[in-house]
């Protein structure tokens, strides 16, 4: 087997690709099969569909990685996991306070109806139902929805 050769419409490593990836994701719905399963007999179908698969999936994994057509990722450092760890905690810190300030900006700024500098705030929107359930419109025709979109 050769990474190279074509088989019909695109090379020989692609195709093994989409199949193997095809069947990472059969495998998944067949074991969300099984979980999701009243049925005894049914359960049994998806389980035995499922181990059925992990084995082709596991030949054709073990096929690409001979054949150089697949390399597992390297073990990640723990020192790099650590850092990258660290450095997403800070970010979520960042973007914390930056929530924080803003609403505390915003109780401060619009504690009324009118807030600091006399500006008239718009109260949010409620639509008004009417019997039959369709929103009622305002006298120009527009619905007071199309109103926030513009």
């Amino acid at each position: 087997m050769n990474g190279t050769s074509m088989s019909g419409f695109m090379p020989e490593k692609d195709l093994l690709h989409t199949i193997l990836n095809d069947l990472k994701r059969t495998s998944r719905e067949y074991a969300t099969g099984v979980t999701e399963a009243a049925c005894p007999t049914v359960r049994q179908m998806f389980t035995d569909l499922t181990h059925s698969t992990l084995q082709m999936q596991g030949q054709l994994f073990n096929l690409m990685q001979q054949q150089n057509m697949y390399s597992v990722a390297s073990p990640a450092l723990r020192d790099e996991v650590n850092k990258q760890l660290r450095n997403h905690e800070q970010a979520m810190q960042k973007a914390n306070q930056f929530v924080q300030q803003k609403l505390q900006a915003q109780q401060s700024y619009g504690a009324g109806y009118y807030g600091q500098g006399g500006y008239q705030q718009q109260a949010p929107y409620q639509p008004q139902q009417q019997q039959q359930g369709s929103y009622q419109t305002q006298s120009s025709g527009s619905s007071r929805y199309s109103d926030y979109l513009s």
